[in-house]
């Protein structure tokens, strides 16, 4: 059995021939953000018969079922990530749109002690800084 057709199964989606390609394109570059129209496009290149719709609503089952995360960085659409379980930020080109992970643990440290100040306990955050290039 293929490692999609695994990783379907363990999420609690049943195997179909849509889900495996979208997900096989979302694994060819795990660092990538892509939307669904990315998708639908590495689809398309591929000789894959997948229609857009159907790449929405698999984003959106993939998401449900914790495959991928979505994003909504200011510009209006959604782009998707393998949720890989491990936290970091983004940064987001305001030039290009490039998506740009980071971690740091300065930062990291610095949230929680500001929700401490405030008397809250840190349980989830986002954060997405827009740049340019010098």
């Amino acid at each position: 059995m293929s490692d999609q057709n695994v990783e379907l199964r363990k999420a609690g989606l049943k195997v179909t021939l849509p889900r495996v390609k979208i997900l096989s394109i979302l694994e060819s570059d795990p660092d990538a953000h892509m939307s669904a129209e990315d998708v639908y496009r590495a689809l398309i290149e591929a000789g894959e018969d997948v229609g857009l719709a159907t790449v929405y609503r698999v984003l959106t089952q993939f998401e449900s079922a914790g495959l991928v995360t979505r994003h909504n960085f200011d510009g209006g659409h959604s782009v998707f990530e393998l949720a890989r379980g491990e936290h970091h930020d983004h940064m987001v080109n305001v030039d290009d749109g490039t998506v740009i992970e980071f971690t740091n643990s300065q930062i990291e440290r610095l949230q929680h002690e500001i929700a401490e100040q405030h008397g809250f306990d840190l349980v989830d955050h986002s954060l997405v800084l827009y740049v340019r290039k010098k």
